[in-house]
């Protein structure tokens, strides 16, 4: 099962990174470093709601139906002409489930990392949520997903952090910094750390999830 990073990296990764940056008028580059960083956060805020009985029934109701991967299997359909309201609304609802009330925090954080303004940030984030749970869905799918254990080991699988591990500790620390459990809690002051010495910055996050 190949991680979300590598998923961004093969083929249709870049199917996706160039039909998105056509849709905003980004460069393929900055989505590319965008998706990057994002992508991880939101497969890290869907660990967290799947650690609850509710959430996980909520997350697996929706990979085995509006989200089961239809969406992958038309992706030139998709960007062409321009990305249907009905999946960018789609996108929406799925940020703000995920999200919550962090989401313009997690946006502005990710703008002045990537160098995308804010406005472009939420647009190539609408786009690229369905398209995460299309990616869930299909795995969920092809690796017979149907309670919450199979559903914890596949979004720890797919983000490249096994429970437990190193990397699923900094996701962890990423997504509620201060402890409280309020998911992304401090997930703008994490983003916009130089990520130097201070290891709790994306920079020292991302540099050892995904040798970058």
């Amino acid at each position: 099962m190949s991680g979300i990073l590598e998923l961004l990296n093969s083929p249709m990764g870049k199917q996706i990174i160039d039909g998105v940056s056509s849709q905003t008028g980004q460069s393929s580059d900055k989505t590319s470093g965008l998706l990057s960083m994002a992508m991880p956060v939101l497969m890290g805020a869907m660990q967290r709601n799947a650690s609850t009985p509710e959430g996980a029934s909520g997350l697996l109701n929706a990979l085995s139906g509006n989200h089961s991967g239809g969406i992958l299997d038309n992706l030139g359909g998709l960007f062409e002409g321009g990305v249907d309201q009905s999946v960018t609304n789609d996108g929406a609802g799925i940020l703000g489930h995920v999200l919550g009330g962090k989401q313009p925090a997690v946006e502005n954080a990710l703008s002045q990392k990537s160098g995308i303004d804010a406005g472009s940030v939420g647009q190539i984030l609408k786009v690229a949520a369905p398209i995460l749970m299309g990616v869930l869905g299909k795995q969920a799918s092809q690796n017979n997903v149907s309670d919450a254990n199979g559903l914890t080991s596949l979004l720890g699988n797919m983000s490249g952090a096994a429970k437990g591990s190193k990397e699923q500790s900094l996701i962890e620390s990423f997504l509620d910094a201060d402890g409280d459990g309020s998911i992304l809690d401090d997930v703008a002051g994490m983003l916009l750390s130089s990520g130097g010495k201070n290891k709790g910055g994306l920079g020292g996050l991302l540099g050892g999830l995904f040798g970058k």
